[in-house]
């Protein structure tokens, strides 16, 4: 719509059947384009304007304003720099400029244009936007203090709000305003995108409505929906929304491209992270976790310890991510430092004010005693939330563990078998707990399938030592034996034969009360005969005199 509009301020003489058609038609002024907010036709018209020696009075000035509001900042910055070179330059311009350098990530050039600027109500807005930017406490009160009870100043109020994780903050001001002022739509979205930060997606899908009725087409408001779509639904609704948008955003809006592109990344679970997301890191806030998070689903822990590691996390998500990092990197590595630091963030998100009662808070205490293995503390915080994570195989991993450390193996084991992923079904951590849930509840041949299933390995060998040594305890001395003999095959160590001689007489006894079938003694010997131990014959020999004395065949 916007490009057509500006056809008849660039193009040529008209085709001559289009003549009669335009006839009559002028060409629309500066102050109409900019009221109708059409900035790529009063460029086009300013251009026209400078092209044939009609200089419009602050055309440069105007066409510095019309694409910063395009978000052509590149543009708006040569405009605007060439201003200030000229002798006759307008103070506010500066300013503007600083703006410009604002919205290019440039705040360090966006603050020494601003303080050459003179004192203004948007001087001051952006001086607060700055010190938040640099961590500036004291600058940030000092600007706060300056705002006034008028819209733009509370507007930014609530931007900085927003941008501390202060949302319901942010939301009582959004409110406050749309009270006097119902036809600033737009507030809608911001009202919409702090309960989506506040995990209410559908609240933020019912305000964001009001705004799409009137603005079908508005990049921001598509894909903030398509985003609450993605956390109600799942990715391919959330692409579905997008369809539309990424089939007829115009170049106007390469901003809204960008964090398109970054989205879709997301929606589909990391496909193309690695052509997407590099670029768009420092530039959408949210593109270096989402890589990180890539790289933790790779596998590659310490791609994403590097990426992360000189983050100074400010938002729940970025203490959060660290934590995961780091609990990651110490397992992976065997460090407690790591694993230290992994439970301190874990700690400072899941007791802090805005955290404590949200999901991802709860699931953080959870993640900080399950660190420091207080099993009974993880489960008070895992049971609070467990309904919303029925069918999440990670959820139900760290559940399971939880209720085996505590001793539950009847209820570990259910939710042990509910995980699906083939990934985590062939980690040992899996494989070994659920083993001795299987020991626990009596069902020792299945912890021995288990163990049938594996490869040779360190960790069969690891798993074989679990049920020898469970089995023992648990007085299921045939599996115990079986395992202790394999055992003893793989390592000479004797502590193998005196398991494995203890679970055969184990075995034998179990006979005698009649808890043990009779016809397992035949392999009990057969266990014992594989062993060349002066102990074998002496113990082989009294088992055989009462299988013959019970008419047990051998």
């Amino acid at each position: 719509m916007m490009l057509s509009r500006a056809k008849p301020a660039v193009a040529g003489i008209p085709p001559p059947g289009d003549r009669r058609r335009k006839k009559g038609k002028k060409v629309p002024q500066l102050e109409e384009l900019l009221a109708l907010r059409d900035f790529t036709g009063a460029i086009a018209l300013l251009e026209f304007k400078r092209h044939v020696s009609e200089q419009e009075e602050d055309a440069d000035l105007w066409i510095g304003y019309s694409a910063f509001h395009l978000g052509d900042y590149k543009r708006a910055l040569e405009e605007y720099e060439a201003l200030t070179k000229q002798p006759a330059c307008n103070p506010d311009v500066w300013v503007n400029l600083a703006c410009t350098y604002f919205f290019l990530g440039m705040y360090t050039q966006a603050e020494q244009a601003a303080l050459k600027a003179p004192k203004s109500r948007l001087q001051n807005r952006l001086l607060f936007h700055l010190a938040h930017k640099f961590s500036d406490e004291k600058k940030l009160m000092s600007s706060h203090q300056n705002l006034q009870d008028i819209t733009e100043d509370q507007l930014s109020l609530a931007s900085i709000h927003y941008m501390r994780s202060h949302y319901q903050e942010a939301i009582d001001i959004y409110k406050r305003i749309l009270l006097d002022n119902r036809e600033y739509l737009a507030l809608n979205v911001y009202v919409a995108l702090c309960y989506y930060k506040l995990d209410y997606y559908d609240v933020s899908q019912e305000v964001l409505a009001v705004y799409l009725q009137q603005v079908p087409d508005s990049t921001i408001a598509l894909n903030l929906k398509a985003c609450n779509h993605f956390r109600l639904y799942n990715g391919k609704a959330a692409e579905a929304e997008l369809k539309n948008l990424t089939d007829s955003a115009s170049s106007s809006f390469e901003f809204g491209k960008e964090l398109i592109k970054h989205n879709l990344v997301v929606f589909r679970g990391g496909e193309g992270a690695l052509q997407v997301l590099p670029p768009l890191v420092d530039v959408i806030p949210e593109a270096r976790l989402n890589l990180v998070i890539y790289y933790l689903r790779q596998d590659d822990v310490q791609e994403a310890y590097n990426l992360i590691k000189d983050l100074e996390p400010t938002a729940p998500q970025e203490y959060i991510l660290k934590g995961v990092v780091n609990a990651a990197l110490g397992q992976e590595m065997g460090s407690r430092d790591h694993l230290k630091i992994a439970q301190q963030f874990f700690q400072l998100v899941g007791e802090s004010a805005s955290e404590c009662d949200t999901i991802p808070g709860r699931q953080c205490m959870s993640s900080c005693f399950f660190l420091l293995r207080q099993f009974g503390n993880v489960l008070i915080y895992l049971n609070s939330v467990k309904s919303y994570f029925y069918n999440d195989d990670t959820f139900n991993f760290n559940y399971a563990q939880a209720k085996a450390a505590m001793g539950n193996f009847s209820e570990a084991e259910e939710v042990f078998l509910l995980i699906q992923s083939e990934k985590i079904k062939n980690d040992f951590v899996y494989l070994s707990w659920l083993a001795r849930c299987y020991i626990m509840n009596k069902k020792p041949q299945l912890a021995w399938k288990l163990y049938l299933k594996m490869e040779t390995s360190g960790e069969s060998f690891n798993l074989l030592q679990l049920i020898a040594n469970d089995c023992y305890k648990m007085r299921q001395f045939y599996y115990s034996a079986k395992a202790f003999d394999v055992l003893e095959r793989l390592d000479s160590n004797p502590e193998y034969w005196e398991g494995k001689r203890g679970a055969c007489v184990g075995v034998f006894q179990m006979i005698l009360a009649g808890r043990e079938a009779k016809e397992t003694l035949r392999e009990v010997l057969h266990l014992l005969k594989s062993t060349g131990n002066s102990q074998v014959e002496y113990i082989v020999r009294i088992m055989k005199k009462w299988a013959k004395e019970n008419r047990v065949p051998l």
